[in-house]
């Protein structure tokens, strides 16, 4: 999920660290800048000004052409809407000043970008938002030594990877029918607040868990756009909330992470936890957490209008077994390069090996069985200490005598402080 409508992936969280606004060393970003683009981002601004405005322009049938050719490329939903200043702002800084991002500190640093999609595309007049499908029916149950990953993560494909893509093509397609034509695509890296101007471009409305719904899709999709300096004909926004009195999204949440309907605190957030935060989670939520080691899916599932999304027949998002239900105590076995070979161009490579084994060692001990021991045992060895201190609280929450035999063993060796006030806490019965 994405924190305060605004933050998160449309999916799930953010997962890629973005660059900064208005850079041009992105090489996520960089193939949709022809070399008229790269000589107007090294002009002087004067020129850039001028130039700018000699290409300006509004271009008879390009709109629905656009709209036909994203509909082609895979896009199930396109909406335009004009570059302006989005009327979330001042909640989103609101959001940052409650310090809801918790450790996503880049937020924070790029904040003043978000006010504006100029900072993403100098010259920019209107948002082509697009919308992707991704849902592929209920996920298997999962079972003791099997963790949850999140279903946008489930393929094994990078989301970033297959829709930059596809935004390529469609940048293509408007410069060769405008070559003048300034473009840029993006997909959740950049300092746009998206849901904002997926809903002025009509796409859906902001529900209480902060992710935009649509009634045919309900929120499994994620958002991308592409910026273009063209006037296009623009759509009108989605004015209404078919939300009403529910309350299914916020009352699900393992972690209330919901201080109220459309305000998502991050920190206690099951996405963020799992893939943001980069030490052990507070000691209060990690019962909370329960099987889930990559993401969570919650808030989706029980949504009346999610429930009613059509199953994707996009091939890149197809569910891969072996990564959903994941396996855990075969990831104990992989070292850095290993780990890198499996998961490099997958989504889960955002948590890193080191948190990816957190989570698995939380998971363990919220579901503890007798075979996860040797594992956890194995665990304590690890050169993270990250790892060291998850394992070390789950093994605590084993009843057997073994579980705590191992800790006593590795504490007597262990010299940080961490991982010892978790082998504490362990052996005197306290996490919970």
């Amino acid at each position: 999920m994405k924190p305060s409508s605004i933050i998160f992936r449309q999916a799930g969280p953010i997962f890629r660290r973005p660059v900064g606004p208005g850079r041009l060393d992105s090489t996520a970003e960089l193939d949709y800048l022809d070399p008229q683009r790269l000589r107007h981002a090294a002009a002087p601004s004067s020129q850039r000004e001028v130039w700018t405005a000699s290409v300006i322009m509004h271009v008879p049938q390009l709109t629905p052409n656009l709209k036909q050719e994203a509909t082609r490329l895979g896009f199930n939903a396109v909406g335009i809407c004009p570059a302006v200043t989005p009327a979330g702002i001042h909640r989103f800084r609101d959001w940052l000043a409650a310090g809801y991002a918790g450790q996503m500190h880049y937020l924070e640093d790029r904040a003043a970008a978000y006010e504006h999609p100029e900072h993403v595309l100098h010259g920019v007049r209107s948002l082509v938002m697009l919308r992707t499908d991704y849902w592929t029916g209920p996920a298997p149950a999962s079972s003791p030594g099997t963790g949850r990953v999140s279903r946008y993560a489930g393929s094994g494909l990078d989301y970033h990877d297959v829709i930059h893509a596809r935004l390529k093509q469609l940048a293509q397609f408007v410069r060769q029918e405008v070559p003048t034509a300034l473009t840029r695509g993006v997909v959740d890296t950049a300092p746009l607040l998206e849901r904002e101007f997926a809903q002025m471009a009509g796409l859906g409305w902001i529900g209480k868990n902060t992710l935009l719904l649509n009634r045919q899709s309900g929120s499994w999709f994620f958002l991308a756009a592409l910026l273009t300096n063209l006037e296009l004909d623009y759509d009108d926004a989605y004015e209404t909330d078919h939300c009403g009195s529910c309350r299914a999204c916020l009352d699900v949440c393992p972690t209330q992470a919901f201080p109220q309907p459309y305000l998502l605190d991050a920190r206690r957030c099951l996405s963020y936890l799992t893939i943001e935060l980069r030490d052990l989670p507070p000691t209060e939520l990690r019962g909370a957490m329960g099987d889930w080691v990559f993401g969570c899916d919650l808030c989706q599932e029980v949504c009346p209008w999610s429930q009613r999304a059509p199953w994707s027949t996009d091939e890149a998002f197809r569910r891969r077994e072996d990564l959903s239900p994941l396996a855990l105590r075969p990831l104990f076995e992989l070292d850095e390069n290993a780990f890198r070979e499996r998961f490099r161009r997958t989504p889960l490579w955002r948590a890193k090996r080191r948190g990816i084994l957190r989570n698995a060692a939380l998971a363990l001990g919220n579901r503890p069985f007798p075979a996860a021991i040797p594992t956890l045992q194995r665990a304590l060895q690890d050169a993270e200490p990250l790892v060291r201190g998850a394992a070390a609280w789950a093994l605590g929450r084993f009843p057997q005598a073994s579980a705590r035999a191992a800790i006593e063993q590795h504490q007597a060796h262990e010299t940080d402080e961490m991982v010892l006030s978790e082998m504490a806490a362990a052996l005197a019965g306290s996490p919970s």
